[in-house]
């Protein structure tokens, strides 16, 4: 026996390496028979092309997290200085705004990543769909003995009485782990079967579609909406905002920044908060937005109005000829206190006095030397003072600086002058933004979430039950299997076998 074994052994060998080279012949085969539509489907239904393009579009976007898109050259180099050091961050800023990388999610290699991903996304699942929409679409039946021996889980259980009687027991503890059953008869006993989940199979395929959705926002966004900017100075409105290139974005309405307001931290030029009061007008009337006129904003708070949002960004001091100081005046024997608006140069008076001031000299952000010299320390509102010469019968009788953040410079020996704003030389900087994917998105979210609860929570399980008579009593054999969560369904099973027993 030895020796016949021995004497076949070879020729086994040779018969499996000339299945193998069969096999390998019918493959090289097929992928010469294959036509061009039939390759460019296999290479768009590939997964390592599915892996490739999503790394490529998680590494781009990382590094288009870190490069702020569509924003002053000045500020990126500031940031990859960080990275590469001052002296090459001009460099790294011109490579990387020539790879597209300061407007990449406008740039055509981005855009060609995600129709590629896209196609990929789409080609997969229709290529493996059709073969789980046939075991999504046909319902559990019966199985043979055979087939019932294959399965992953089996249990056997002796019951008490007859299979018929033992049908309703069986019924009630499938309906306690969630199980509608189906039953038929047999010869010499009942075959109960029941499925549950069998539409979770389509999670994956659920969470494609999400993908697409989402992708497809996105280049709506891409091509349909816009991201600009506009710096509006106080008191003034524009019907336009402008990109990075500096191209004008019509708004289909004006927007007027009626007053800008910036808080700093006590003692700190460090910005607490920044606030414009904007209003919408149409055709020079304005608009109420939740029955207001004007609307306060924020940097967490933007304003929306049709489909355009305007998010709080930014703020800068551009003062004119036109700005107007304001300014709140109490005389000291406790009139009533007035409010003036006047231009640099013009003259108040003190209610109940001959007492003129007038405004000689303003600092934006006023600090003193060591010395004890003032001197401006910055060109935006950190630390606004304006310096007032007070006079009587034309004769200079005292002179003050007067800040707005230092409530102890608002005395005077003839009352309080406050020094409330200078109103018009201040403006807010905006991002506008239009999106019309956004709802897409959403709605691209929402699937998701479904579809991959569904993937990962939910399983396909199948229990079939044969109910037979042995020796006076009856025997189940409980015969189950699932696609997923193997160890929560066995833990199910068991449940069940215990609700037979019990």
């Amino acid at each position: 026996m030895i020796c016949r074994i021995s004497s076949c052994l070879p020729g086994v060998l040779l018969g499996q390496a000339a299945n193998k080279n069969v096999k390998e012949h019918i493959v090289s085969n097929k992928k010469e028979n294959q036509n061009i539509v039939d390759r460019i489907w296999n290479f768009f239904s590939s997964v390592t092309l599915a892996v490739i393009v999503f790394s490529l579009i998680s590494v781009t976007s990382i590094v288009g997290t870190i490069v702020e898109q569509q924003a002053e050259p000045e500020r990126n180099i500031k940031l990859l200085a960080k990275f590469f050091g001052e002296s090459l961050a001009p460099t790294a800023y011109r490579i990387f705004d020539t790879l597209g990388f300061t407007n990449m999610y406008r740039s055509w290699w981005f855009i060609t990543l995600l129709f590629v991903f896209a196609a990929n996304l789409i080609i997969c699942s229709l290529d493996r769909l059709p073969k789980i929409w046939k075991v999504v679409k046909e319902p559990i039946k019966p199985l043979s003995p055979e087939l019932l021996n294959s399965m992953p889980l089996k249990r056997e259980i002796a019951l008490k009485g007859r299979p018929d009687n033992a049908r309703s027991a069986v019924e009630a503890a499938l309906k306690r782990i969630g199980f509608k059953a189906n039953i038929r008869s047999e010869d010499g006993g009942l075959q109960i079967y029941a499925e549950k989940g069998r539409y979770s199979r389509l999670g994956v395929y659920v969470t494609h579609f999400s993908i697409i959705l989402i992708l497809i926002g996105a280049v709506v966004g891409i091509f349909f909406g816009f991201n600009a900017s506009l710096n509006l100075l106080e008191g003034t409105s524009s019907p336009v905002a402008y990109t990075r290139n500096g191209k004008e974005v019509p708004l289909g309405f004006d927007l007027r920044c009626n007053d800008f307001e910036v808080s700093f931290y006590e003692n700190s030029d460090t910005p607490k908060s920044f606030k414009s009061w904007l209003t919408i007008l149409e055709n020079g009337r304005p608009v109420k937005i939740n029955g207001k006129e004007v609307t306060e904003i924020d940097v967490n708070s933007p304003l929306k109005y049709k489909g355009i949002m305007f998010y709080q960004s930014s703020y800068g001091f551009s003062p004119s000829k036109d700005s107007l100081f304001k300014i709140s005046v109490t005389p000291g024997s406790g009139g009533k206190k007035e409010e003036i608006a006047l231009r640099f140069g013009e003259s108040f008076n003190i209610p109940g006095t001959n007492i003129t001031g007038k405004i000689a000299d303003f600092s934006p952000a006023l600090s003193m030397d060591e010395l004890g010299r003032l001197f401006t320390y910055a060109q935006t509102m950190n630390n606004p003072a304006v310096f007032i010469e007070f006079t009587e019968g034309g004769k200079l009788k005292y002179r003050q600086w007067i800040l707005k953040r230092y409530p102890q410079t608002w005395s005077i020996p003839d009352g309080t002058v406050e020094f409330k704003d200078l109103w018009g030389a201040q403006y807010t900087g905006l991002q506008v933004r239009r999106d019309p994917g956004v709802w897409i998105v959403y709605l691209g979210c929402i699937i998701m979430a479904a579809g991959l609860y569904a993937a990962f929570f939910m399983s396909h399980a199948r229990i079939w039950i044969t109910l037979k008579e042995e020796k006076g009593g009856a025997k189940a054999i409980i015969a189950a299997s699932t696609n997923k969560n193997k160890i929560a369904f066995e833990q199910k099973i068991e449940k069940l076998a215990g609700g037979l027993n019990g």
